[in-house]
């Protein structure tokens, strides 16, 4: 063994707990940082782990790494693990039988020596608090690891993955919830949105790109607007159950919309008249003048088509984008308006399927524009109001707009009670990766993709292995770069 690997008790037990790792490791930030200030990982290493496009993605590749980093790096590890609350993870490394037999193994996991408030508490709890806030059908006992010891079929826990696998990200659900028709929104429990900071555009970037986008250099960007409801009326709402985790969402959307330069402001727990409202008064901001872009974010229980107050009544997508054309807000006319709903769009659950095997740009309206100029030739009123003889061009009702919606049309959308949806989760980590040379479109493929590779973890549950697939919308005319912290000084 090289004297820079890892003692050969630390990698065998890693290997042979690489599998759960991979499922319920959360790789995020802190306990990157928590390992580069132990001088375990470098700043390339940290950052090609936080590039990976999901989470089981990102547990394998530093697991991957780990072993090679010098006999301390089992011990920090660890405690990594303790200090971003993985506790449970930490118990599965140190208990396991080489080290403290199998009885110090199986006392971990037993769930029955919590108290029982405590065990009814952790339903809702994301894995890190202890293994009791996983499925319980996982956590039953020890003596189901026995069995399947016996039986050979826990054959998996004993060599790594091929990591030429794909990995979908599974989230663990807390079972027995029950559920009503208008709340499917589903809570589930799992990995951490990236809060790595936005990376910046290069200059050299944004003068090759620049002159065929739209304008994104004022400071601010914009204004953005996180509409989020978390908590319903019970009374005039007691159907829609309470949107844990929502408050999560908001919070990272205010966050990564503050570093890409917009002033975020925030509201929560609206009615649908008070939605409304809230969106009359940010349409009619005379400042909009000023700045090349707009963002609005709606975060609530949904429909397919519309949204719901926390009084719950519903208020139509639709008058929101028309709030926001060219007739209703003309001073973002040609400017690009972004919009993000966290929401259902009907109650079908995605059980997905088994797989079997593995925008045109028009040319220039010059011509449109000079047929219509030729209609117009016998109005000579008309032909008295032009400027300089040319027709005054005209706009679409509606265009320069782009939607990201988190499930399709009639599909339920997935949610963390402690981390915050799939959709905003994985917009927030691709802004922050790629927002520096990725058109926002493409950015929105990136975010179903990865997206597509989740998929819900409750074991003897309905909702195992549940699926999502967002989309997006767009009537964009040109390429919508946000050219992030460009100029420097932004």
């Amino acid at each position: 063994m090289l004297e820079c690997g890892m003692l050969e008790r630390d990698r065998q037990t890693i290997r042979r707990c690489s599998v759960v790792l991979c499922k319920q490791l959360v790789v995020d930030a802190m306990l990157i940082q928590s390992l580069q200030a132990d001088d375990i990982l470098t700043e390339s290493m940290a950052e090609s782990i936080l590039g990976e496009q999901t989470s089981q993605k990102r547990s394998w590749h530093l697991l991957q790494l780990l072993p090679k980093r010098g006999p301390r790096a089992f011990r920090s590890f660890c405690a990594a693990l303790r200090e971003t609350e993985q506790q449970h993870l930490c118990d599965l490394l140190t208990q396991s039988p080489e080290r403290d037999g199998r009885e110090a193994q199986l006392k971990s996991i037993q769930p029955e020596e919590e108290p029982e408030g405590k065990a009814g508490r952790l339903l809702m709890q994301t894995p890190e608090k202890k293994s009791e806030g996983q499925s319980l059908s996982e956590n039953r006992t020890g003596t189901k690891r026995q069995r399947m010891k016996k039986s050979g079929s826990d054959k998996q826990t004993d060599r790594f993955v091929d990591p030429s696998l794909p990995f979908p990200t599974q989230e663990v659900i807390a079972a027995k919830r029950a559920r009503t028709r208008e709340s499917m929104e589903f809570s589930l429990d799992a990995d951490s949105p990236i809060n790595s900071p936005v990376l910046p555009c290069t200059s050299d970037f944004y003068l090759s790109h620049c002159q065929q986008s739209y304008r994104m250099n004022s400071s601010p960007r914009g204004f953005a607007l996180v509409i989020s409801n978390v908590t319903f009326d019970p009374c005039a709402a007691p159907d829609l159950d309470p949107r844990k985790g929502g408050e999560v969402d908001d919070e990272v959307l205010r966050k990564v919309l503050t570093e890409l330069d917009y002033l975020v402001t925030v509201h929560r727990d609206l009615t649908a008249q008070g939605i409304r409202t809230c969106i009359e008064k940010f349409c009619r901001r005379s400042d909009h003048r000023t700045v090349d872009s707009c963002v609005v974010c709606l975060l609530s229980h949904g429909v397919d088509g519309a949204v719901y107050g926390t009084d719950g009544q519903v208020l139509q997508l639709d008058w929101v984008f028309e709030a926001f054309d060219n007739a209703h807000c003309p001073l973002l006319q040609n400017k690009p308006k972004m919009f993000f709903i966290q929401a259902c769009r009907g109650d079908e659950m995605d059980c997905g399927v088994e797989q079997i095997d593995g925008p045109v740009r028009t040319s220039s309206p010059s011509c449109e524009q000079w047929d219509a100029g030729r209609e117009e030739q016998g109005d000579a009123e008309s032909r008295q109001n032009r400027d300089m003889g040319r027709p005054r061009i005209k706009l679409p009702q509606r265009s320069d707009m782009i939607c990201g919606f988190a499930s399709l049309k009639g599909t339920a959308a997935m949610r963390n009670t402690k981390r915050g949806s799939w959709f905003i989760q994985e917009l927030n980590t691709a802004l922050r990766l790629h927002a520096k040379d990725t058109h926002l479109a493409d950015i929105l493929v990136q975010v179903n993709r990865n997206i597509k590779e989740r998929e819900g973890y409750a074991p003897g549950t309905a909702h195992h292995r549940c699926k999502e697939m967002s989309e997006f919308t767009s009537s964009l005319c040109k390429d919508l770069y946000l050219f992030p912290k460009y100029p420097s000084q932004y």
